[in-house]
């Protein structure tokens, strides 16, 4: 089977304590049901098997791998299902600790099959559980749960209470990583008390660090350290290199939320040396990150420098995105401190770029909130008038009854209510104008936030707007991908309210750059330059514009993460050519564009890609020659019901 090489990015928090899962390994090959225990190749199998195993506890396993893939080779012609179950399980384990979870996934689940082959219940019920164990660093958590489930299944069945209690284990683990404590409590707890029970230490290690892990979030610092003082002594105990690294790493990372510098760095560099010994890039890299952090603040600038470098080198090798990311911040934090902007800003512009990797979003309702807002104007104008006929009315009528008693006044008297009735009817008419023409000012503001200057003065001089055809617009269409999926995980008004933030950005980005905005369609942006009015610049505008629409995506996913929300990422697509543009309908009306160029742009987004702004053949012609984009040609792209169209990527040229 061909494997590919993936990149990991691991939560910060997922990365502090990711090791204390618990993976269940087959402690010994059984042997001998299958075929004759005697057989000279099965006993040369059996020794290159045990030949890994030791390997692996030297942490040398390159050596460790050659062996058991030479003693699969022996059982795959003996045809011993187990024996070769157990052989796939070893490989996935040597994978697993190099930090390479998708080899590990593929050979546990090739250990897994062969157990079933083979009916072993108990080892089909670990490589269920190790998989599992997989798709939570990988970040599915569904998918760790369902396999979890099954294992604690088959370990019931079994009536396996050790295995039992991992598994436990491990669905604390997941609470954890979704900042429900007290689940993540509860299920460690009960884990807890199985291995005192059974008096594992090595398994009694992983939990307690797990939950003084718990306790640090808590900021009940004297409770974690207790935990993780226990944890580091068993681990030493049971000779867990990889256990004391993580937990040296997290008594490192309590010190310094103390603030007490001096221990934290003491505990980090055990940490690190550890983490050589065992050969662990993931814990090395970590470890020498949190040193450039806390020399950073210890005022070691230099010495800061040159661990952040190392861990990045390390953490690009293993291709752990989250620990590039962390060391970028480390190295920019560090030469801004080193006043050497130039350094800074290149380990800034890294870490922005690593950052910018997945999700985005949907559509907002700002048009309905305006058609709300133009009935309500509507209501309150007709309101206003209403008013001033019953005012008028009395007004009317009071005169009339005042008319009658002075036919009895003198004349002079008679003369003066006449100049006092006048006096008010012109005051009553003046303030009427002054709110008419408010309500009036407010009802032009609102349709030219529907429509075009333009087109608006149009529509209220004639009653209706002629069509016009433009030879050259520029059409951008956005898309939110897996907008359904990500919506899921919100709320109805926290999803309204992540629309509407991401659409206002867009409406100002566009105004700075006068270009029309369109219409929004379900999670869809549709905006327009080159028009009502032709713009020589519209093409690079639209283009700019669309560049800055990426950049708040890019930069409000990196928020939404760091409050632990999900995020949206987003597809642009730009298409310039020939349309006809114009009002349609008389109730909501809207200003509308159609023609071929639009069907065209909506092909440019369908095929771009995310975080990216995909572009025409056509509209590169338009640009190509602009000194401060530059672009990738991309090929020829099949696109619905246009066949094959040249596309382009499209970005800022770095100066």
């Amino acid at each position: 089977m061909k494997l590919v090489k993936k990149k990991y990015s691991f939560g910060k928090e997922k990365r502090t304590w990711f090791m204390f899962l618990f993976f269940v390994f087959m402690s010994s090959v059984q042997f001998g049901q299958e075929v004759v225990p005697t057989n000279h190749s099965q006993q040369k199998a059996d020794s290159l098997f045990k030949l890994s195993k030791q390997q692996v506890k030297k942490r040398d396993f390159q050596k460790a791998l050659e062996a058991v893939e030479e003693s699969l080779a022996i059982f795959e012609n003996l045809q011993n299902n187990k024996a070769i179950a157990d052989c796939y399980n070893q490989i996935a384990t040597i994978y697993y600790y190099q930090g390479e979870f998708a080899k590990a996934l593929t050979y546990f689940e090739n250990s897994r099959e062969y157990f079933e082959k083979a009916g072993f219940k108990k080892g089909i019920a670990s490589s269920t559980n190790n998989k599992g164990a997989i798709y939570y660093y990988l970040g599915n958590f569904p998918k760790a749960l369902d396999h979890y489930k099954r294992a604690m299944k088959l370990h019931e069945e079994m009536q396996n209470e050790a295995q039992v209690a991992g598994t436990t284990q491990n669905i604390g683990n997941i609470y954890m990583q979704l900042n429900d404590f007290e689940n993540a409590k509860i299920h460690f707890e009960i884990a807890e008390k199985i291995y005192r029970k059974s008096n594992d230490e090595k398994a009694l290690s992983l939990v307690l660090s797990s939950i003084g892990s718990i306790y640090k979030k808590k900021e009940n610092y004297e409770a974690a350290f207790q935990n993780f003082e226990t944890a580091l002594e068993l681990s030493v105990k049971t000779n867990q290199n990889q256990t004391q690294a993580e937990v040296l790493y997290n008594l490192g990372k309590l010190y310094e939320a103390r603030g007490d510098l001096e221990k934290s760095l003491t505990n980090y560099n055990k940490s690190l040396e550890i983490s050589r010994q065992a050969k662990s890039s993931l814990h090395e890299s970590s470890a020498l990150i949190a040193l450039g952090f806390v020399k950073q603040k210890l005022g070691k600038k230099r010495e800061a420098i040159k661990n952040c470098e190392q861990g990045f080198d390390i953490a690009k090798e293993i291709d752990v995105i989250s620990i590039q990311e962390e060391a970028c911040k480390c190295l920019y934090d560090a030469y801004k401190l080193t006043n050497n902007p130039a350094k800074a800003l290149v380990y800034n512009e890294q870490m922005y770029l690593l950052r910018d990797s997945l999700n985005l979003k949907q559509t907002s309702d700002k048009i309905l909130n305006m058609e709300f807002e133009k009935e309500m104007l509507l209501d309150s104008i007709a309101n206003v008038e209403k008013e001033r006929i019953l005012k008028q009315q009395h007004r009317e009528e009071v005169a009339k009854k005042e008319k009658q008693r002075n036919i009895f006044i003198i004349a002079v008297c008679f003369a003066v209510i006449i100049a006092l009735a006048i006096f008010g009817r012109l005051s009553y008419i003046k303030k009427s104008k002054a709110r008419l023409q408010v309500e009036k000012d407010r009802s032009e503001h609102l349709l030219h936030n529907i429509l075009p200057i333009e087109v608006a003065d149009e529509l209220k001089e004639k009653g209706y707007v002629d069509a016009q055809d433009f030879e050259t617009a520029s059409i951008l269409f956005t898309d939110f991908k897996s907008f359904t999926e990500t919506a899921s995980h919100l709320t109805p008004q926290e999803l309204v309210e992540e629309i509407n933030v991401c659409f206002k950005a867009f409406d100002a980005i566009i105004e700075k750059y006068r270009i029309e905005k369109i219409k929004t369609i379900g999670d869809a942006y549709m905006a327009a330059g080159g028009l009502p009015k032709p713009d020589a610049n519209a093409v690079k505008n639209i283009i700019l514009a669309s560049l800055e629409m990426q950049q708040f995506v890019a930069k409000r996913k990196s928020e939404n993460e760091a409050r632990n929300k999900p995020a949206f990422e987003m597809r642009v697509g730009i298409h310039v050519g020939p349309i006809v543009a114009g009002i349609v309908g008389v109730k909501k009306f809207q200003y509308d564009v159609w023609g071929d160029t639009v069907n065209i742009a909506s092909r440019m987004e369908s095929n771009g890609a995310v975080g990216k702004v995909n572009i025409s053949h056509h509209t590169y012609e338009l640009v190509k020659n602009e000194s401060d984009l530059s672009f990738e040609y991309r090929g020829k792209i099949t696109a619905k019901g246009k066949g094959e169209l040249k596309m382009y990527f499209v970005s800022k040229r770095n100066t």
